[in-house]
């Protein structure tokens, strides 16, 4: 055998077996379901409905996700989840809402809105926020309650609100707020400003605010711990940018951010 006819026979024999493990690749492949093409590029703008206590955390994911995928930007939206479903229900473009609770979520997912279903990823307690020299002398839940105390909490249909309203039925406190507001970041602002002598909102809200405010825990607090869920929205004009960030969310980043800012996991 000539020289040139073994190399002819090597060049035969070597795409022979690259066809064949081409075949096997692509067999293997069909039999279980999955594809050999990659998943597509992460790009594009989405805008990011969140409940307002996570400001904080969803402002430090937002930007880590925009560096993780150069070529999207992260635009966000933070009041209460009750006002958050109300605009969306009513045509506001968001791509992806972060509820502080289940039912608000619930809402969406009923009305059609939702891609998929959504996932828990966080969970938050109540505290009681008082300014830091704490006028009123509050020790606990009770105190609360106590005449001349102005105590400011959450509109019922707001999360922090029905999580207070749980609270007074396990523990047969009831209380007359001064005020009730719409997000926790409205009643933080009565308590650090001295407007009010206390104010429920999460412990992750007392925990951002620093020096503005003094934290006391309640036991009766774990009586409602509230889950929270975040989705896609079926209405995305970016659905694949969306579909990444729920993933980063609920991902290993996602889920260190929220523990250094005091979120328990789902």
């Amino acid at each position: 055998m000539t020289p040139r006819i073994r190399a002819i026979l090597a060049v035969v024999v070597a795409a022979t077996l690259i066809l064949g493990a081409s075949a096997c690749t692509a067999a293997t492949a069909a039999s279980t379901g999955t594809s050999t093409n990659t998943s597509p590029p992460v790009s594009g703008s989405i805008t990011v409905f969140a409940a307002a206590s996570l400001k904080g955390t969803f402002t430090e994911l937002a930007k880590r996700f925009e560096a993780k995928h150069p070529g999207t930007t992260v635009s966000l939206s933070f009041a209460g989840s009750s006002d958050l479903v109300t605009q969306i229900t009513a045509g506001a473009p968001a791509d992806v809402f972060a509820s502080a609770d289940t039912r608000n979520m619930a809402k969406l997912t009923g009305a059609g809105l939702v891609d998929g279903n959504p996932v828990d990823f966080a969970t938050n307690t109540l505290e009681i926020a008082v300014p830091p020299a704490n006028p009123a002398a509050i020790a606990n839940f009770a105190d609360l309650a106590r005449p001349g105390v102005k105590t400011v909490i959450c509109q019922a249909q707001v999360p922090c609100g029905s999580a207070t309203v749980e609270v007074e039925a396990a523990t047969g406190v009831k209380l007359t707020p001064v005020s009730e507001e719409l997000s926790v970041t409205d009643v933080l602002g009565k308590v650090s400003s001295g407007e009010a002598d206390a104010g429920l909102v999460y412990v992750t809200d007392v925990k951002a605010a620093g020096p503005s405010v003094k934290g006391i825990p309640f036991p009766e607090s774990g009586k409602a711990v509230n889950t929270y869920p975040i989705a896609a929205l079926g209405a995305s004009a970016s659905p694949v940018a969306s579909a990444a960030f729920v993933r980063f969310v609920v991902g290993t980043i996602g889920r260190s951010v929220l523990t250094a800012a005091g979120f328990g996991s789902p």
